[in-house]
């Protein structure tokens, strides 16, 4: 009877293991954080490694990458303070739309809009990032 329910134990937690895995706004999530943690310690490749296929071929090394990112996304480069808004997902998790809200080292407020996009192997990458000079959620 204890191997039984040592079973029915383990089954739940890999089932919500699994759900929780496949939930691609959760996914974004995580990628956004490990992105942002990535530029807070100046690791210009783990940083890169997050990037889609499109913004890889516009920014063909990790170098012209952290050097564009430290020149037009300051706020996402060194966020003083952020916190994930609303999320939205689409064509069944295909394409994730992330608002993060940031208040920048500058005290200045800003909403950063990602675009995650599944890629053919199943995994998620940053496919862009909007940076609008204000930290009110409008939605997405």
């Amino acid at each position: 009877m204890r191997a039984f329910f040592i079973a029915a134990f383990l089954c739940c937690i890999s089932f919500t293991t699994a759900a929780f895995a496949e939930d691609p706004v959760q996914t974004a999530q995580n990628l956004i954080e490990q992105q942002i943690q990535a530029f807070l310690h100046d690791d210009a490749a783990t940083a890169y490694s997050f990037a889609a296929p499109g913004i890889k071929a516009l920014f063909p090394d990790k170098d012209s990458f952290f050097a564009m990112v430290k020149k037009s996304y300051q706020p996402v480069y060194h966020p003083g303070n952020y916190a994930f808004g609303k999320s939205r997902a689409i064509d069944n998790g295909a394409v994730v739309y992330q608002e993060v809200l940031i208040t920048g080292t500058d005290d200045k407020d800003w909403t950063a809009i990602y675009q995650i996009t599944r890629q053919p192997d199943g995994s998620y990458k940053i496919n862009g990032v909007q940076i609008l000079s204000k930290a009110t959620s409008e939605g997405i």
